[in-house]
């Protein structure tokens, strides 16, 4: 089995302020009120998540880097 290099994550607008970001390969969710706050806030949460884990037990890497999306909504007229 090929291991994972990267665990991918995607941020939203919070459903009344601030964002959301959420893992999606690993149980890991958090918030925060700007973009800064909540990226800073995922990368200490799936740091937190996987300390003293073996990451290859998840599928990957000995130190897994993070890609992040941004959902966008548009509106429509």
């Amino acid at each position: 089995m090929k291991l994972q290099k990267t665990i991918k994550a995607v941020i939203k607008n919070g459903e009344q302020s601030g964002y959301i970001a959420e893992a999606l390969d690993i149980p890991v969710i958090t918030q925060g009120a700007t973009l800064d706050e909540v990226a800073e806030n995922l990368k200490e949460a799936v740091e937190l998540f996987l300390e003293g884990e073996d990451p290859s037990e998840y599928g990957f890497d000995k130190n897994p880097g993070l890609i992040v999306t941004f959902e966008l909504e548009p509106v429509y007229a």
